[in-house]
């Protein structure tokens, strides 16, 4: 019976795989709106000014980071928790791919918000005149938790692989 409960658990795990093929759809949605933005961008090349530039750069390099977060989760989550992709002779297969732990998986998430927060940031900044003052002192304050959240998660990290390696050397003279 424990066997079965367990295989059974085992293979709940493809229940999974379903919610990374959805996040890949998400990444078409993504590649539709950067399109329409690029397009938008494009037409307006006539009357754009330098600020206009900056914006509408600063909007497409938002989306391309949301789509690189996006697929670092569909492939780390994928090979983490449902099976691990057998593509090692793909020439394009990135090298993080398959390196990439759940603790690892957590920095690079955070890590990309704080970037796209950043540039949400960024943006705002690039057009101070059009926000209240209120709105962007919470944006900063957002922005700041999401950096001292990411620091915080690394710290966490490191004193936990810390702790594994002095447990490992006391364990090896023992």
């Amino acid at each position: 019976m424990e066997r079965l409960i367990e295989r059974s658990l085992f293979a709940s795990r493809w229940m999974m795989a379903p919610m990374y093929v959805g996040l890949a759809g998400a990444l078409v949605i993504l590649l539709w709106v950067f399109l329409n933005e690029l397009l938008r961008f494009g037409l307006s090349m006539p009357t754009m000014t330098v600020d206009d530039a900056v914006l509408g750069l600063l909007a497409l390099i938002d989306l391309s980071l949301a789509a690189n977060l996006l697929l670092i989760v569909i492939f780390s989550g994928y090979e983490n928790f449902v099976s691990r992709m057998d593509l090692t002779e793909h020439k394009d297969r990135p090298e993080w791919q398959g390196e990439v732990d759940f603790s690892g998986l957590k920095l690079k998430l955070v890590a990309s918000i704080v970037a796209i927060s950043g540039i949400h940031l960024l943006k705002v900044f690039m057009d101070v005149g059009k926000y209240p003052a209120e709105k962007i002192r919470w944006m900063v304050i957002i922005h700041l938790v999401f950096v001292i959240s990411g620091v915080l998660l690394a710290l966490m990290d490191w004193i936990s692989n810390h702790g594994k390696s002095m447990k490992k050397g006391k364990y090896a003279r023992d």
